[in-house]
């Protein structure tokens, strides 16, 4: 199964947060499974770490690129029509990163593991 993780989702695996579903642990951790990440998300940590909302068990440079490598992560860009698709989205969510990361998994056809309730309002399917 291909994935697509939010960014919530990226930051509780990493940290072992026990906010993450089992379900979502499962899954993310199943090797079989082809993750992908948005660098909408690695873009959001580093603005988060930036401004001290977010903080990291080591620096990001050292390790999210870890990370990224050790869970066969699959970095998608960000595509023209990705960014089509987030001007045609309703305004259920107003977060930037959230609308394209919910854009690329409609037009990338991944479903999206995150928990935000706001996500079910789109045409994608979501797993928690």
């Amino acid at each position: 199964m291909r994935i697509l993780l939010d960014t919530s989702t990226f930051i509780w695996f990493i940290g072992g947060n026990k906010k993450l579903s089992e379900k979502a642990r499962e899954i993310i951790e199943n090797f079989e499974n082809e993750l992908y990440m948005s660098v909408a998300s690695l873009w959001e940590m580093a603005i988060k770490i930036g401004i001290s909302k977010l903080e990291l068990a080591e620096p990001f440079d050292k390790l999210i690129p870890k990370e990224i490598k050790n869970n066969e992560i699959n970095i998608i860009q960000i595509k023209l029509p990705h960014l089509y698709k987030t001007i045609e989205l309703p305004l259920h969510h107003r977060d930037p990163f959230d609308r394209l990361i919910i854009a690329q998994g409609i037009i990338e056809q991944l479903p999206i593991i995150g928990c935000d309730k706001m996500f079910k309002f789109y045409d994608t399917d979501i797993i928690w």
